[in-house]
């Protein structure tokens, strides 16, 4: 099967998840909710658009890999205020909508956003109804020219190249996830680590160590607005060496197979 790289490489990035309070938390992984609003930034989709956005989720399979770990194996935190009034200066739904309480009296909101440094992720992705549109092309396409500009995370986390690298053949993304090149020959850990859907996992055995499965809850109802749908993943890991080799004479990106 058919599947489309990215790459995801950004001085700062974050993969966020629950919100709790003012404490935006990061996962180690994309979410399925991030990509597919990546996905929708580039075809030039509205955020009100959650229909449109809800099935192009519903659509998605991907695998990832982390290529190179975030500098320092750490997390950076983000301190951020707010000056906030209940002036009619908000919008919900495209609506003016002020904040109630206060008696028009100013506060400031305190929130707190993590991110990871100098981090690269490969990913392998395909969808469901291979025809419908938007398809792989549609998406590719989509990326190389994008509606607006894109960002991975969060706003201020704009990516450090192009987002399409390539595609690749695979029974599953798992497996032409394996099949891509490192993206650059650079000393690292000998082992790199993976996640990829439980129900698209390999039939036959792999150079993979499968760690864990359990339920993701990195979805969201782009009808509602609030997250909180789960699927099964798996986490495993790979030797470094086990993977093809960079290789510093490739073609452009974008051609099948790299030929």
């Amino acid at each position: 099967m058919r599947h489309l790289i990215l790459r995801l490489e950004a001085p700062l990035m974050s993969c966020g998840g629950e919100i709790i309070d003012n404490n935006g938390v990061i996962r180690s992984f994309p979410a399925a909710s991030m990509l597919t609003g990546l996905l929708g930034n580039a075809l030039g989709w509205r955020r009100v658009e959650g229909e449109r956005h809800q099935r192009l989720q519903d659509r998605l399979i991907f695998a990832v890999r982390i290529d190179r770990e975030p500098a320092g194996n750490t997390r950076i935190q983000d301190y951020q205020t707010a000056q906030l009034t209940s002036a009619k200066r908000w919008t919900t739904r495209g609506e003016p909508e002020g904040r109630a309480g206060g008696g028009g009296a100013s506060f400031t909101h305190l929130r707190f956003r993590d991110y990871f440094a100098d981090m690269r992720f490969t990913v392998a992705m395909r969808m469901d109804a291979p025809d419908a549109a938007p398809t792989l092309d549609d998406l590719a396409h989509a990326l190389e020219r994008p509606f607006r500009p894109l960002f991975i995370g969060r706003k201020p986390c704009l990516p450090s190249g192009p987002i399409f690298h390539s595609f690749s053949e695979g029974e599953t993304a798992l497996t032409a996830l394996l099949g891509v090149p490192l993206s650059e020959p650079e000393e690292g850990a000998d082992s790199i680590r993976l996640m990829w859907p439980q129900n698209d996992s390999p039939q036959e055995s792999t150079a993979v160590l499968h760690t864990r499965s359990y339920m993701l809850t990195d979805e969201r109802n782009w009808i509602s607005g609030l997250h909180g749908g789960g699927r099964m993943v798996c986490e495993g890991s790979i030797e470094r060496a086990r993977l093809p080799a960079h290789d510093a004479a490739a073609s452009p990106a974008g051609k099948e197979g790299g030929e």
